[in-house]
């Protein structure tokens, strides 16, 4: 594979056109265009006129069809003649969907974003993005580094790309370990790392939700004692810590898939056509959840393989079983709106979280309950609702994102370790009864228009904290510290530090450090000490 100073070395040495694709306009005549030479294939990309090359949908693994599927992913096939690069690929087809052009099961591609006039000796820093979806789907596929790259003065690369989901990414069985590979969304991840090479001189990972999510499992990889090297600073973005699951305890679903599709064997599944397997393969209930109502919100999930995965995400960061990098972690006011059961007794609220958590015991529901008594209504929802999203946005985003960041001061150091609560008042979102909701800050990241859709409170009364969030993460990504490139009227951003920790509050011209606020840390450690059946 090419290493990461092969590829930047290629990206800067791209010929010169005057095109322009996304956001921007586009000549047709390709006769200019930059070209790549991956060593297995070379890609033809587009120029934009806002000074960025960019290199859509370049395979970074071959298709995962027929026989390798449920395995992970095998370098690309040589390709003699170039290949475009102009669009997007195909994203990986979710669960409950329906491939078409746009979703499919050939989807393992990487686009690739870099200012035109980098040179030999430019060695920029690469922002790889891992995008979230429960692990279920790529829910923020093909973000747009036009913007980060501007603001940066030409100072970065960015990198986003697909990973299997559903059932394709994240089957479990001793039979799928006897003959493919568990955990197979995230190999697809460290094969995307790899790409660049095993040794990258800068290379920065976030990730949002899911993504999050995979960012703490490549932090714990092999329990850090192998292949530890692939990045120098993480971005946890929301931290999605949903259930953690041996592989024995999963091999119901096998057996209901296997039930659903007709088939008796992991060859039969592999002999499905993508639909089919798709179709076999809707959400269900847990195995000791308490009703069938609500589902689980997720279903299909990392599982612990004694390899890749070697213990509960709790227990590895604890324990300091982690890469030592420099870590940027946050979450929102209030991560639960997007998924809080819209519940109307604290009953409803305990059958919620049972049937996402079924381990817990009927003692561990009612202190839950206590935790989370009745609060102030949200517009829209039932009485308990705001209950319902307070504690699973807190048990599955907040307290792990602080479990992240508490551990890393503790075995790291408390000066590289920097942690945000996002708590810009959107008056859509709070019309809506949302509060501000999980991974609100995206658009403030990336620049609004660049990353989906963004709230139109950002162009105008939220327009002032878009260059204030935007530049922290840049400079992490660019210096591994907040507060070198920080935006000129930023405050100071200070690290966690010691004990319960302090963290930055982004908010609408009154962005400033704050205490994490000691109710929360209560109810965090009753979470922790619940981690054994939460995550089982």
């Amino acid at each position: 594979m090419v290493s990461t100073k092969q590829l930047l070395l290629q990206l800067a040495s791209a010929y010169h056109t005057a095109n322009a694709a996304v956001l921007h306009s586009r000549v047709n005549d390709i006769s200019n265009s930059p070209v790549i030479n991956l060593g297995y294939a070379k890609y033809r990309g587009v120029r934009l006129d806002a000074g960025v090359d960019q290199f859509l949908g370049m395979r970074f693994a071959q298709a995962p069809l027929g026989n390798l599927r449920f395995r992970a992913p095998q370098d690309p096939t040589p390709e003699k003649d170039i290949q475009d690069a102009s669009q997007f690929g195909p994203i990986c087809v979710a669960v409950s969907q329906t491939p078409d052009a746009g979703h499919a099961e050939d989807c393992l591609f990487v686009n690739v974003f870099k200012p035109s006039h980098t040179t030999e000796h430019s060695n920029l820093p690469v922002w790889v993005y891992i995008q979230g979806g429960g692990y279920s789907q790529n829910s923020n596929a093909n973000y747009n580094g036009t913007e980060v790259i501007q603001q940066s003065n030409n100072g970065l690369i960015f990198v986003n790309f697909n990973y299997r989901v559903g059932a394709l990414g994240f089957l479990a069985s001793e039979h799928v370990r006897k003959d493919g590979d568990l955990n197979a969304g995230l190999l697809d991840q460290r094969k995307l790392l790899h790409w660049f090479g095993g040794n990258p001189n800068h290379v920065v990972i976030q990730g949002a939700s899911a993504g999050g999510g995979s960012v703490t499992h490549h932090l714990t990889a092999y329990a850090a004692k192998k292949d530890n090297q692939l990045f120098v600073g993480a971005i946890p973005e929301s931290p999605f810590w949903p259930t953690l699951r041996t592989v024995d305890s999963m091999e119901f679903q096998y057996q209901q898939l296997l039930a659903n599709a007709n088939c008796s064997s992991l060859a039969c599944l592999r002999g499905l056509d993508t639909q089919a397997l798709i179709s076999a393969s809707p959400n269900a209930p847990f195995t000791g959840a308490a009703s069938s109502n609500p589902l689980p919100l997720w279903y299909w999930l990392p599982v612990i393989d004694g390899d890749l995965i070697t213990d509960h995400l709790y227990d590895n960061f604890e324990r300091g079983h982690f890469i030592r990098v420099p870590v940027l972690v946050g979450d929102d006011t209030d991560e639960g709106t997007y998924f809080g059961y819209n519940a109307s007794t604290a009953d409803q609220v305990q059958v919620f979280i049972k049937n996402n958590y079924p381990h817990l015991q009927d003692s561990q529901l009612n202190a839950i309950s206590q935790a989370y008594p009745l609060a102030a209504p949200m517009a829209q929802h039932a009485a308990y609702f705001p209950s319902a999203q307070a504690a699973y946005g807190e048990s599955t985003f907040t307290c792990p994102g602080n479990t992240v960041a508490a551990s890393v001061a503790r075995h790291f150091d408390p000066r590289r370790v920097w942690n945000y609560h996002y708590n810009v008042l959107d008056p859509d979102n709070l019309a809506q009864g949302l509060g501000v909701p999980h991974t609100f800050e995206t658009s403030a990241v990336f620049g609004p228009g660049y990353a989906g859709g963004a709230a139109a409170s950002y162009y105008t009364t939220n327009a002032a904290i878009v260059p204030v969030t935007m530049h922290y993460f840049i400079s992490f990504v660019t210096k591994l510290n907040p507060n070198t490139a920080k935006y000129v009227s930023a405050p100071n951003w200070d690290p966690w530090g010691q004990g319960t920790g302090q963290r930055i509050r982004l908010q609408t011209n009154d962005t400033a450090m704050e205490p994490v606020p000691s109710d929360q840390v209560a109810r965090c450690k009753l979470w922790q000490s619940f981690q054994g059946y939460t995550q089982m």
